[in-house]
């Protein structure tokens, strides 16, 4: 998981919430050029939220290609998922693109990558990105051993990435989605 060197997306699935949290660090071989990048945004109508590590270009054309798969299969992430991995992973064009995505709606948290991946997480935690060890550890741990929020859970494994990870920084963008 620590193959795309310069962020940290997690994302956590409790009870009718998930939470998709990314840092804002952009580095460019050992310097950090920007401090305030989102690398977590929704699409398809703010109904899904995607986090991106890796390759910038490569996880717009990732995110603009899963959109198109959602539009095609009415939203149905699972569909639009693996028909994205089967599609990134078989096409000589798409194979090239160097990035992994986490993709959540209301119901469904799956990483998503190109080797034709797409994972679902097994207690609702999964992360991505330079600082995913970090982050993914300290979020279980919480997850398992305490009454917190999802959020407040996010926010301090997200600070204990950005601690640890010196491709991660504390600039946090976090979005979540509530099922109705």
């Amino acid at each position: 998981m620590d193959k795309f060197k310069g962020t940290t997306i997690l994302s956590i699935r409790k009870d009718n919430k998930v939470v998709v949290a990314g840092d804002g660090q952009v580095t460019l071989g050992n310097s950090a050029i920007k401090k305030t990048a989102r690398k977590v945004r929704r699409i398809y109508n703010d109904k899904i939220i995607v986090g991106f590590a890796g390759a910038t270009a490569d996880a717009f054309t990732l995110t603009e290609r899963l959109e198109g798969k959602l539009e095609q299969y009415s939203g149905n992430l699972t569909r639009a998922s693996v028909e994205l991995a089967r599609e990134w992973r078989t096409d000589k064009y798409l194979r090239q693109l160097e990035a992994m995505m986490i993709a959540a709606d209301d119901s469904n948290t799956y990483l998503i990558s190109g080797t034709g991946d797409v994972i679902e997480p097994d207690e609702g935690v999964i992360s991505i990105g330079s600082g995913s060890i970090s982050a993914q550890s300290a979020a279980l741990a919480l997850f398992r051993n305490t009454k917190m929020d999802i959020e407040d859970i996010v926010l301090s494994a997200m600070e204990i990435a950005a601690e640890t990870c010196i491709y991660t920084n504390s600039n946090f963008t976090i979005e979540k989605i509530e099922k109705k």
